[in-house]
């Protein structure tokens, strides 16, 4: 009788064990796609260089006139001190948007943009992967990389704060 408590014992905490040794997601949700792009200066990013921080990411065109009027409203979010990582991604040659010599000569011309990252997503496959289907949409990523929401639409940099007060 004995023995077969002390095994059971053992069996629990085998058990116990063996739970502890994947830690949960802090966020419910999947894992968010991961991508490399360029941006406009011919530097490489991965989504996964920003392991461990949450990352918010503006998708937008450059002829979206919703977009354009955020754009300087960007330009401040992303040159505060944030819990939060800022990118922005346009598709060039992919729903009407201007091919990627067009668009970097374009953009140099747009003021308010100094602390924009723009990353360019040719073709658009990471549009796909996140299932862009409006201009702007937002993306919130959590710090343990997962995607915990995407919406359609403008927010302003106290709903994206507040937000992300919500995301661990």
């Amino acid at each position: 009788m004995i023995t077969q408590i002390k095994i059971l014992l053992l069996a629990a905490f085998v058990l116990a064990l063996a739970g502890c040794s994947s830690a949960p997601s802090a966020n419910n949700g999947d894992a968010a796609p991961d991508f490399e792009l360029v941006d406009i200066n011919g530097q490489s990013h991965k989504l996964s260089e920003y392991e461990g921080q949450k990352v918010y990411i503006k998708f937008w065109a450059s002829w979206c006139s919703i977009c354009l009027a955020g754009m300087s409203e960007l330009n401040e979010l992303a040159g505060e001190e944030n819990d939060f990582a800022v990118l922005s991604i346009v598709s060039p040659s992919s729903n009407a948007e201007k091919n990627s010599e067009s668009f970097k000569k374009w953009f140099e011309g747009v003021e308010n943009t100094e602390n924009v990252q723009v990353l360019l997503d040719e073709g658009g496959p990471v549009f796909e992967d996140y299932g862009v289907l409006a201009y702007p949409t937002s993306v919130y990523i959590g710090s343990d990389g997962v995607l915990v929401k995407s919406s359609p639409g403008h927010f302003s940099n106290e709903q994206i704060r507040e937000t992300f007060d919500t995301i661990q």
